[in-house]
């Protein structure tokens, strides 16, 4: 089957997997996969870390300075992935006919902004 390259394509990879009704997956790059597992692995560190703080009674002031880092952290992550979504399976989605995927989204951003 030929495609026209102006004719919107649905997201395979947005889409059901097959193996679990209405289960979607995503389909970042490499070098995007590498990005987030970097920083996921530094998060679990300063995780770890502060758990290890709380252990050995650190003073308070300092274990909460390492919470609002990892925390910061995590919000960074969270942006990186939110731009990635929207650059590849939102546009992607919007440009197959899928509005519900702006529902989606919102929610998305939402529950980040909590």
């Amino acid at each position: 089957m030929k495609s026209n390259e102006n004719q919107a394509l649905p997201c395979p990879a947005c889409q059901s997997n097959g193996e679990n009704s209405g289960e979607r997956i995503s389909h970042h790059d490499d070098k995007t996969i590498k990005e987030l597992v970097t920083r996921m692995n530094r998060i679990e560190g300063q995780i770890r870390g502060i758990k290890g703080m709380i252990e050995r009674h650190v003073y308070c002031d300092d274990i909460l300075n390492q919470i609002s880092s990892a925390q910061s952290a995590l919000d960074g992550a969270s942006r990186l992935l939110l731009e990635k979504h929207m650059k590849s399976c939102v546009r992607e989605r919007l440009q197959s006919g899928d509005e519900q995927v702006i529902d989606e989204v919102l929610k998305t951003i939402f529950r980040m902004n909590r």
